[in-house]
């Protein structure tokens, strides 16, 4: 009995100890402050955070009412989704080898021996029926944390896809306002061309009023009437980059060009006030780098799974059922029989294999801690792109507005010169040409910064947090089957 407890002592002891390094995440360099902040006003409070739903920032019903779409439609958005439950079963799978493999087998076996092995033996043939029932248990315990390891590995590995579903997700919103903005830019430029027209359709019936009085040449109608058949055209050209833009956010949103339309509608909306926060939170923010410092855990957890495969293999194992040549004494209780017995294996020579296996996962292991750490300079090179691009652009739209305002007064005075009959059209040409560069040069600098303020947005990680990743509690747990369907893919969020 002493033996006994000893030996489960010692089994149990066995069991809780882990061969490889536990995971402690690597330091990276983080900035304590983001430069391109210096004389920039940023969102009030400092505190305060996007919100998951980020695109409610900008206010515009239709932008909300597509980006709900993404969720529910987007085919990107269902395949990582499915991707990640695939993630979330293979943690139950790993689970497995925790428990006993028992197997049980039903057989029946009619044969005959051959006489001529047996010189003793009767030339009659003797023919033997056997029946059996058999039942086998074999346990395999983990005395050297290779099925732990093994686990851990596959939770960090699940975790890493919901921060993938998660980076998809924000990365098709994203594609989404990018596009619908693009397009309300395209809107503004048709708006303002449109309205251009009608004033150049003014300008060529006064100089056709004028040269009708003979107080203006052939060639300023001529001139006037080019200048708005170049504008006509410049505002139908707009439909094609509009129309491309259209089918795109009907892609993302999961519905056919064909059946998909947008009303026009011009970009008025100011680029939103953004909180930024602070660097150190960058890496608790953004799914990509989420994902990436739990490959790194994933791979850390590989290296122990390779330093197993140094230790023995005990293998603990059982066998019992009933077997008889009668079928009415089969199930007897004479006809019983049963083995058990422990087994113990290792191997003293592989050529190497293990050797390079430890090693091939520790350079997995390096591989992985560089990708994360070039992952979060990505990150705040984009946050400062972007921060960069908001501030310059606010400078540029001021001076830009007033040049527009510049151009708008210049035009006027050359008008009442030109009726006054002391400047040619030509000049008036040229400012109304001006013009018209300057108010599209204004609308695409307001493009760029509302494009500018959603990258950013994009780079803070879109209201993402870590703490929404799943727990490795929760991903211990048996999943549950998918009821998603082919016409609705299930896109509930892990």
């Amino acid at each position: 009995m002493l033996i006994t407890l000893a030996g489960v002592l010692t089994l149990f002891i066995l069991t809780a100890c882990a061969v490889g390094p536990d995971y402690v995440k690597p330091p990276t360099q983080v900035p304590v402050s983001y430069k391109e902040l210096e004389g920039w006003k940023v969102a009030q409070p400092r505190d305060h955070l996007i919100r998951e739903a980020w695109w409610k920032i900008f206010n515009d019903p239709q932008l909300n009412e597509l980006e709900e779409q993404v969720n529910i439609s987007n085919q990107s958005v269902a395949a990582a989704e499915a991707q990640f439950r695939q993630a979330r079963t293979l943690v139950w799978a790993a689970r497995a080898a925790y428990f006993p493999t028992a197997t049980i087998g039903l057989g029946y076996t009619r044969s005959s021996k051959s006489t001529t092995l047996n010189p003793n033996a009767t030339t009659r043939r003797t023919t033997l029926n056997d029946f059996m029932l058999v039942g086998d248990v074999s346990w395999e315990p983990d005395l050297w944390g290779r099925v732990r390891r093994t686990v851990e590995a596959s939770k960090a590995i699940a975790q890493a896809s919901a921060a993938d579903l998660e980076s998809t997700r924000l990365l098709v919103q994203t594609e989404l306002a990018l596009d619908y903005l693009q397009l309300r830019t395209l809107d503004a430029q048709k708006q303002l061309l449109d309205e251009t027209v009608i004033a150049f359709q003014k300008s060529l019936e006064l100089t056709k009023n004028r040269y009708a009085a003979g107080v203006a040449s052939k060639g300023d109608v001529l001139l006037a009437d080019t200048q708005l058949k170049t504008t006509q055209a410049q505002a139908i050209d707009i439909g094609v980059l509009r129309a491309l833009f259209e089918h795109a956010i009907a892609l993302l949103v999961g519905k056919p060009a064909s059946v998909f339309s947008i009303p026009p509608a011009p970009l008025t909306l100011a680029p939103p006030a953004i909180p930024v926060g602070i660097p150190s939170e960058l890496l608790e923010r953004r799914p990509d780098i989420a994902a990436a410092e739990r490959r790194m855990a994933a791979t850390n957890a590989q290296i122990g799974v390779a330093e197993a495969a140094y230790y023995p293999t005990v293998t603990l194992s059982a066998s019992g059922g009933f077997e008889s040549s009668s079928l009415s004494k089969w199930l007897r209780w004479p006809s019983r029989f049963w083995s058990v017995g422990p087994g113990i294996s290792e191997t003293v020579f592989d050529g190497g294999l293990r050797q390079a296996q430890t090693a091939q996962a520790r350079a997995a292991y390096d591989g992985t801690v560089a990708s994360y750490r070039q992952t979060v300079l990505t990150g705040f090179q984009e946050v400062e792109d972007n921060l960069t691009a908001l501030r310059i652009l606010e400078e540029e739209s001021k001076v830009q507005d007033e040049a527009v305002n510049a151009a708008r007064q210049s035009l006027a005075v050359a008008l009442n010169q030109y009726k006054a009959g002391t400047i040619n059209y030509l000049a008036v040409i040229v400012i109304q040409a001006a013009l018209l560069n300057n108010e599209r040069t204004a609308v695409d600098i307001l493009g760029r910064r509302v494009t500018a303020a959603t990258l950013l947005i994009k780079a803070l990680g879109g209201g993402w947090d870590v703490s929404a990743l799943p727990s490795p509690k929760d991903l211990g747990r048996k999943p549950k089957q998918s009821k998603s369907t082919e016409n609705e893919p299930s896109t509930s969020q892990p």
